[in-house]
């Protein structure tokens, strides 16, 4: 059965909800909150991505937001809570923390992240990002236009890490839809699972701009759970979990 994974930004400007959950309180409030509408998963990031933002903050500003909200929430619900952060140091800092699931919206192209993560032997999310991109102007540079590129980076990565001791269960593949891509492959992607069955899948469509001029609504949202659970998706990446719920069913 599909899962569904809320999102949870500790940002002063992340494109849906910037600045609404910067307050440690507010971001621990509303983790409880999706959790209660029916997450098994809350991602909690700290680094806005969306296309235009300012590019990057400093690993002590991005830990400065994380650690109020996190030394509580691994207490509360541990080996529930997913790290959105493409900092090995910010890693390091997370997992003395509790059991997290780590993540990295640059697929793991920095092989630094690849020897924190397998030398804690932690759960991970592998978000692809092309190889020759960076995660703050991917928006606007080459765009990717095939599918089985983004089976083969993902695979490869995978790969390495169950090499280097993490279990195939441990590792959640994401195709990173929306970064760096065509439209057309942004459609495409919302089948991904079926590229590789062999592993669990996480999509992320929630909002974003290849759905079109509606993608604020919830039935265009639905509409894209709808194609990603038929294609075997097992987690998806969504800001509006109680809405979603109904695909649970």
């Amino acid at each position: 059965m599909v899962q569904l994974v809320g999102v949870l930004n500790v940002t002063p400007d992340s494109f849906s909800d910037g600045g609404l959950f910067l307050k440690p309180e507010a971001a621990i409030s509303q983790a409880k909150k999706l959790f209660a509408e029916g997450a098994a998963m809350v991602d909690v990031g700290a680094e806005s991505t969306r296309p235009g933002s300012a590019g990057g903050i400093s690993t002590d500003e991005e830990w400065r937001r994380l650690e109020p909200v996190l030394k509580q929430l691994l207490m509360l619900y541990p080996g529930k809570i997913s790290v959105d952060t493409h900092h090995p140091e910010t890693v390091e800092k997370v997992l003395a923390l509790g059991d997290a699931i780590i993540n990295d919206v640059t697929g793991m192209n920095n092989p630094a992240m690849v020897e924190v993560v397998a030398s804690h032997k932690a759960g991970c999310i592998i978000s692809h990002l092309p190889a020759y991109a960076d995660i703050y102007s991917v928006h606007e540079g080459k765009l990717m236009d095939n599918v089985e590129q983004v089976v083969k980076d993902l695979l490869g990565k995978a790969e390495i890490l169950q090499a280097k001791g993490l279990k195939k269960q441990q590792i959640i593949l994401d195709p990173g839809i929306g970064f760096g891509k065509t439209q057309a492959l942004n459609e495409k992607l919302l089948k991904f699972a079926q590229y590789v069955p062999d592993y669990k899948v996480m999509i992320g469509y929630s909002k974003k701009r290849f759905l079109g001029k509606h993608r604020m609504e919830l039935e265009t949202n639905l509409a894209a759970g709808r194609v990603a659970i038929a294609a075997g998706a097992a987690f998806l990446r969504v800001h509006d979990v109680a809405g979603h719920r109904q695909l649970l069913a």
